[in-house]
């Protein structure tokens, strides 16, 4: 696979002091956890800090919970690495707001901060990500080495997670084939062409302009074009202002989807009929980035999320569910990675946004996309 863009050295090999004291008396975390080195749990920057990964699970019970948020259990296999979280530790996973955009799980932090609902983690795109770091606690797992340093922060403020390629699922007893993205301005698709999400707050939706915007000559320093194909999209009648789902899809209210790979993948289970379309000319890869909430009501059990999400373990479960793991690479190389995982590779280029050319692109979509669709 080889990437465009300034992450392409990196991405392209990859793609993609605490210590306890016996006598000393364990302080309480804010929620009340007791740490075994006398700190808290909420400032926690390692397993280390609760005397080790025993030393975390331990405090994680004690809480008893873990709040998520955005998290479809069919998307990035989200549903079974839950199950197998709370099955492993014992912990009641409260799973909010499945279909919620990366930009209500900040939304759902600033509001319910303090309260025992706030969310605990994020798995976010990475333009609400990269807006939003000061909400963040640092904190590093244990494979923290494994993860190349274009996919972290080296503070460990923020970690990506799994990735995915852009793409377009249709219901091919619906709809004719799609084989090229010029091919949702054709009057058999009016009012059947749905984006996941809104770009100025989605991940996804984001990443499905920018793929648009590649095929009208633009690219990830110009997204202006696919602003302009999807004004186009709404002037035919053919874009659908309606946030896909799997019930959108398998009633027909949603034929044609713009979104990860990895999600209209898993529709295929559910509809014989559904196909996928990753355009090979115009191909955009994105990683989602996971983080700590500062104000995690469940500070240890926020952080023993986190080892298990870049576990061997938890990165088999994500590479199940059709993703790529930001550690498979080397887990591939030592022979850990699950020989039933479809990763999904592409020949060709493959354009990868940088956190700068994000922040550009955004800007440009915050003034421009609500006057273009309407």
């Amino acid at each position: 696979m080889n990437f465009t863009g300034p992450v392409a050295a990196a991405a392209a090999s990859v793609l993609l002091l605490a210590g306890s004291t016996a006598c000393a008396p364990p302080q309480k975390g804010d929620d009340g956890v007791q740490t075994e080195s006398g700190g808290k749990a909420a400032e926690a920057t390692s397993a280390e800090d609760f005397g080790g990964i025993d030393g975390l699970v331990a405090a994680a019970k004690k809480e008893g919970e873990l709040n998520v948020i955005a998290l479809p259990p069919d998307w990035a296999n989200y549903g079974a690495i839950i199950k197998a979280f709370s099955d492993k530790y014992g912990i009641k996973v409260n799973s909010a707001q499945p279909d919620a955009s990366s930009q209500d799980e900040i939304n759902a932090a600033t509001q319910q901060k303090g309260k025992s609902t706030a969310p605990d983690v994020f798995d976010l795109g990475q333009s609400v990500a990269l807006a939003n770091t000061a909400m963040f606690a640092p904190y590093k797992v244990a494979n923290f080495d494994d993860i190349p340093a274009a996919f972290k922060d080296a503070n460990a403020t923020w970690v990506n997670d799994y990735g995915g390629y852009m793409s377009i699922g249709y219901d091919s007893a619906k709809v004719p084939p799609v084989t090229a993205i010029d091919d949702l301005l054709k009057p058999d698709y009016r009012g059947m062409v749905a984006l996941n999400g809104d770009p100025t707050q989605a991940g996804a939706a984001f990443s499905g302009v920018l793929m648009v915007a590649l095929s009208q000559g633009g690219s990830v320093d110009d997204i202006a074009p696919g602003v302009e194909f999807f004004a186009k999209l709404a002037d035919a009648g053919n874009f659908l202002p309606v946030d896909p789902t799997p019930a959108t899809i398998e009633s027909g209210q949603t034929p044609v989807v713009i979104d990860w790979n990895f999600t209209n993948a898993a529709e295929t289970k559910r509809l014989p009929s559904w196909r996928v379309l990753v355009p090979p000319a115009h191909a955009v890869a994105g990683y989602y980035y996971q983080a700590i909430n500062k104000d995690a009501p469940h500070p240890a059990a926020a952080r023993l999320w986190q080892e298990f999400l870049y576990s061997d373990e938890g990165q088999n479960l994500y590479a199940l569910g059709g993703v790529r793991p930001v550690r498979a690479d080397i887990m591939a190389a030592d022979g850990k990675l699950d020989a039933a995982a479809t990763v999904p590779v592409i020949d060709g280029p493959v354009t990868v946004p940088s956190p700068q050319q994000t922040k550009a692109a955004t800007k440009y979509l915050s003034e421009h996309w609500a006057a273009a669709i309407g």
